[in-house]
Formats: C-alpha cells, structure tokens, sequence
C-alpha cells in the first residue's frame, strides 16, 4: 500500500508514532493526530507543526482522511477508531506502516530484549557523522538529536524494532542487529522458545547479501541463527574506546552499532566510529541526569523495566558513584511481566541500599492483575511498597546528600525525578 496524502493518527504522543509523524511530515505528507495526555513527545509534535488534539473525539477525525494509523495501545473501541471505521478510512497499525518505509530502503532494524534504543541511536549518530544522511527512527528522545526522529535520505532507514507481537516481522532490514535475547512480553510470547522463533523468523528474512550483527556465542542466539543465508557478524569481538554512557552493557551497545553502521557504509573508518560513539550524548530516559534535591541528592532516572536491566542499572550506577548510597523508585510495567519475574525484580532492587515499588503501571488493558507492588515488596528483604507518586516523593526528597536517587520504570515515573528536583 502506497502511505497516501492525508493522514490521521491516533495515540501519536507514543514514542515511536510520534517519531513516525515526524518522518511523515518530512515527506509532505499532512498529518494530524491526538493522545490521551499531553507528553514531552506531543510537545515535541506541536514544536514541529503537527496538529495534535488531547482526548479521544470521533469529530477529531479530519474529512478527507485517507489512513488512520494507530498504535498498540489504542483498541478498535476507540472512538476515532470506529468513526474512521464509518467513514470507510483504511487503518494501519504502526509497525504495518513501518513496514511499508522498510521496504522501500536499505533498512538496519536493531531488535533484542535489551539496548535497542540505545543501539539504534548509536548507529544513526555514527551514520550521521559520516555524511551517510540515514533517516531515523528511535525509541527515545536522542540528545545529540534532540529528537527520536532524525530527517535524511528516503533509502537509508535506521529503525528501532520490537519483537512484541512479532512487530519484527513487519520490516524488511537488510542488516538486522539483535542485540540480545531473554524472556520478555510474557502476555505475548509464552516461553523463551517462543520469542527465540520470532527472532529466527526475522533473521531468516534478511537476504543472503545482507548482514546480521549478533553475539553467535550466546546460548540464547545460537538457534535464532541456524539456517540463515546473511552473514553473520561477531559484534563482541569489536574494539570501541571510552564511552560517555556507563556501565558495561552500553560497551556492548556499542560494539553492536559499530559493527552495524560499518556494515551499511562499509568506507566507514573504525577510528571515526569509535570517535563518534564517544561523542554519543545518550537519550531520554536512559541513565539520565535530571539534577539534585534540596537537601543535596543526585537524582536520575532511567527506562529500566526488565529484571537483567534494573540490575545492570544499579551496577552501573555503583560504578560510576561507588561512595553513594543509591535508593530507587520502581514503577513495574505490566501486571503480567510483574508475575512472571517477580522474584527476579525483587532480587534486583536488593542490590540497591533502599528500593520503593510503586503501583503497577498498565499501559495496555490486561485479563488477570493478580499480583500489586505489594506483592512484590514482600518477594523482596528490603523493598517497600507506596500506593502514590506522592508518598514516593516525600520519601527521597527525606534523603540525604550522600544518595543515589534513581526513578526507574517504563511508565510515568519520571515525573517524580522532575519533582524532586523542582521542590
């Protein structure tokens, strides 16, 4: 399907359709849209020309609509769903229409449980640097950006993919980076062989002249890459010097957007790869400096929302500030990945001196809720549980000057690091 003129999308404040609007707005085409509640990324929107309208409306559906596309969050309930439904307007989802772009450029999709976000902004900065122009599209904000959308050429498409709902499986990338592989998206895939099938589907997919960057010794990859035709790129096995980002899985982040930017622009010197990736400012909510307290804490906030991540987090927090005491606020992200890693998220936030669980965020509608932060405060030995961002707030803003603060979480934690700095 050819993306027509006059677009209409629903949920555009998420991370990835707004990056979306923008990329489509860059093309000419004409594009209005609305979210539940306003967002830096609906900021962002309006900064950029975009006509955006908070709430849900039937009447918010311009005439002369030719596609609504929608994102994961939003049902066919939704009342410009429907109103776009009786009007006889085609409907896409998200990464339908990511798809379509995929597959008229040379496309580098980064997937894996982990370092997604990060290795897709990587691999756009490197490209960019060298005068390679790549359109991108992130899960984040990128700083060296200012954006989650960088405007280039139509035929050079770096996107940020998810394995969720097999969305992977929309793109045609010629060069595929998988970061890693571990369980994740229980309400979706039901065992790690599962989600391993949808990652050897989408390393299947990219052609025997293409090029997938992954680690071929980890137990988890090794079956994803039986029987493909691309070539194969040990990632691990790449030299990158002193990064800006901490923590030992951003040196793998790294290795992992080397590798891929020099196989889509192969004249690529590793010297200035290297020296791109140190200039690398990092994204939103990744590791990020929000500021300090009144009474003296260092305060930053971070998307960590997987077990392995949360800890890793706190790792590299340790490594960069060894004196200090770090306390973390956990905002869980789904009921059903709060069940299915329960003890392994406790086992996490044990690893800082003081952890706080707020409520469980539900970012899409979900069957059982059988498990609270409650539940997840008792799996732990020193986790505590508070039923509102306001009792989190007063708690760290209670902490002394030689803390850590960390928010942490994929919801809307984040506003209580902003709080905190700002009391």
């Amino acid at each position: 399907m050819k993306i027509p003129q006059n677009i209409h999308m629903v949920g555009i404040g998420g991370i990835g359709m707004s990056a979306l609007a923008q990329l489509l707005a860059s093309r000419g085409r004409s594009v209005t849209g609305s979210d539940r509640e306003e967002s830096p990324t609906t900021m962002l929107l309006k900064e950029k020309g975009v006509h955006v309208q908070i709430g849900h409306e039937a009447g918010q559906v311009p005439g002369g609509t030719e596609l609504l596309i929608y994102s994961d969050a939003v049902r066919a309930e939704n009342p410009e769903r429907q109103k776009a439904h009786e009007m006889g307007i085609p409907q896409q989802s998200y990464f339908e229409v990511l798809g379509e772009v995929s597959r008229g450029a040379k496309t580098i999709a980064v997937t894996g449980t982990h370092g997604k976000t990060t290795v897709t902004g990587m691999v756009a900065k490197i490209l960019s640097d060298a005068g390679e122009k790549p359109t991108a599209i992130v899960g984040s904000i990128v700083r060296d950006f200012q954006s989650n959308f960088l405007a280039g050429r139509d035929d050079l498409f770096v996107v940020e993919a998810c394995e969720y709902r097999d969305h992977v499986l929309e793109l045609s990338p010629e060069i595929l980076v998988i970061t890693n592989i571990e369980l994740d998206h229980t309400d979706y895939f039901p065992s790690l062989h599962a989600l391993q099938d949808t990652f050897h589907q989408a390393a299947k997919r990219v052609p025997a002249h293409g090029v997938i960057v992954a680690n071929p010794s980890d137990h988890t990859v090794i079956p994803v890459l039986q029987g493909v035709s691309a070539r194969i790129v040990d990632y691990t096995q790449a030299a990158v010097g002193e990064l800006q980002l901490v923590g030992e899985f951003n040196r793998e982040n790294a290795r992992a957007a080397l590798c891929a930017a020099r196989a889509a622009a192969p004249h690529i010197e590793l010297e200035a790869g290297v020296r791109s990736l140190s200039n690398f400012k990092g994204s939103w909510r990744r590791f990020e400096h929000k500021g300090e307290t009144p009474n003296g804490a260092i305060v930053y906030d971070d998307y960590a929302h997987h077990p392995t991540a949360v800890a890793k987090t706190i790792a590299a927090a340790r490594e960069k500030f060894p004196e200090k005491r770090i306390v973390v606020a956990f905002h869980p992200h789904l009921h059903s990945r709060t069940e299915s890693f329960l003890q392994e998220f406790a086992d996490a936030l044990d690893t800082a001196d003081r952890a706080i669980v707020a409520p469980i965020y539900e970012a899409r509608t979900e069957e059982t809720q059988t498990v609270s932060n409650h539940s997840l405060a008792e799996a732990g030995n020193h986790v505590e549980a508070l039923d509102s961002f306001d009792d989190i707030r007063e708690a760290l803003l209670t902490e002394p000057e030689n803390t850590l603060i960390i928010t942490m979480g994929a919801g809307d934690i984040y506003k209580v690091a902003e709080q905190i700095v700002e009391a």
